[in-house]
């Protein structure tokens, strides 16, 4: 199970890029022995996004966004024959600009603006895991930090696994607790946000799961999530904006594994369903198939769609700034909460990748994963989108090196 938030939501418009690279705390271990060998593990990501417009309103918004360049680190070795410790590095910088509302309206003074000649933004990330492992299960304490100049994130997280007898059945509970600070005398923050003392940020989360060996083709899985979330859920970067203080999360998780023995192939199946107190309603339908293939080849092409409801505060883009773009949509007096961040809003999704592995002998494994993604306001199940936005895209190139001892 991932983190329960996603931290860098001032630069990143969608989940992408946390799903393409980030090693989450609380992440259930599906073995139940210690690993008999090291293993060292490089990935470096190159992500960029981009909004092009559909209508000649949108049209002139079309642009590239965010781009990202990251390095990650990876070690997992035993420990005293029934432990292992694992830890993760990771290291990545960003450049570009986001809109400040909708699909337009760049600050003019970003820290990670490329437009305004300053320099990329920074962030430095460590997560550690100590596991246990028992014949019959597993214990896993996890902890991690990030850093960077506007935001500090602190977690910390509890897991377990229990099998039966017969190990055709393994419960798995867990929790974490995150605690982060957002800098809000950073000079990118939106001048009516800035504020001398940070904003805090605290998430508490837990997970109950089961998953059932059906046959020797079939494993099933069922995940409960629940998250609670205090604290500073406005994004500084955005205006206008402002977003209640406490955001609770629901999710339901579903797997499907399935070999054939034919091809030696397996499709892994999953559906998501995520609602909140914000009033989003998401549905993501995962697919994807690995093939091995001769010479220690593996193709695994990959399928996901999203589709989200918005949040009930979201602003849609008014008359008013579809003839003067450059002019934000305002709320009404009297408006508790509003945003206009594009992120939540109506949206549907489409995901489609293909990752390429070869493993040249006992120790060594290379891989490569392309991934493309699109989002458009009329892709979503729960009713028509803004069709004031432009279309979002972006696309990823991922490259790992992996190596036993």
């Amino acid at each position: 199970m991932s983190s329960m938030s996603i931290t860098r939501c001032n630069f990143f418009g969608t989940a992408f890029l946390a799903a393409a690279m980030t090693l989450p705390s609380l992440q259930f271990a599906s073995a139940e022995t210690p690993p008999e060998r090291s293993v060292v593990s490089f990935k470096y990501l190159n992500y960029q996004d981009s909004q092009s417009g559909d209508t000649p309103v949108t049209a002139a918004m079309s642009r590239d966004r965010i781009a990202v360049n990251a390095l990650s680190v990876m070690g997992v070795a035993p420990i005293a024959g029934q432990w292992s410790i694992g830890v993760t590095l990771t290291d990545d910088s960003v450049s570009g600009a986001s809109p400040a509302y909708h699909s337009s309206g760049f600050p003019v003074k970003k820290a990670h603006d490329t437009e305004s000649g300053a320099s990329g933004e920074i962030r430095h990330s460590v997560d550690l895991q100590l596991t246990r492992y028992f014949s019959r299960g597993t214990v896993t304490a996890g902890s991690s930090y990030s850093s960077e100049s506007d935001y500090i994130s602190r977690s910390c997280s509890l897991q377990g696994t229990l099998s039966t007898e017969d190990k055709n059945t393994t419960f798995s509970l867990g929790g974490s607790f995150e605690d982060d600070s957002v800098k809000l005398d950073a000079p990118n923050v939106i001048p009516s946000k800035k504020q001398v003392a940070d904003e805090k940020k605290q998430v508490v989360a837990g997970l109950f799961g089961i998953t059932r060996v059906l046959t020797k083709e079939d494993i099933v899985q069922l995940d409960l999530g629940y998250s609670n979330g205090n604290g500073y859920f406005t994004d500084p970067y955005k205006d206008p904006d402002k977003r209640p203080r406490d955001r609770n999360s629901t999710t339901v998780l579903t797997r499907w594994n399935h070999h054939f023995n034919e091809t030696d192939g397996t499709a892994r199946l999953s559906y998501r369903y995520y609602t909140d107190t914000f009033g989003i309603r998401a549905h993501t339908f995962g697919m994807e198939y690995v093939q091995p293939l001769p010479r220690g080849w593996t193709l695994t092409p990959l399928l996901r769609l999203y589709s989200q409801s918005e949040a009930d505060f979201y602003l849609a883009v008014s008359d008013a700034e579809k003839a003067h773009p450059e002019t934000a949509t305002q709320p009404s007096a009297g408006t508790a909460y509003y945003t206009e961040d594009h992120r939540l809003s109506a949206f549907g999704a489409v995901t489609v990748g293909l990752k390429v592995s070869k493993q040249f002998n006992a120790d060594w494994l290379v891989d490569v994963k392309l991934e493309r993604y699109e989002q458009r306001d009329e892709w979503s199940l729960n009713g028509k989108g803004d069709p004031g936005l432009a279309t979002f895209k972006a696309r990823s190139i991922q490259v790992g090196l992996s190596r036993q001892f």
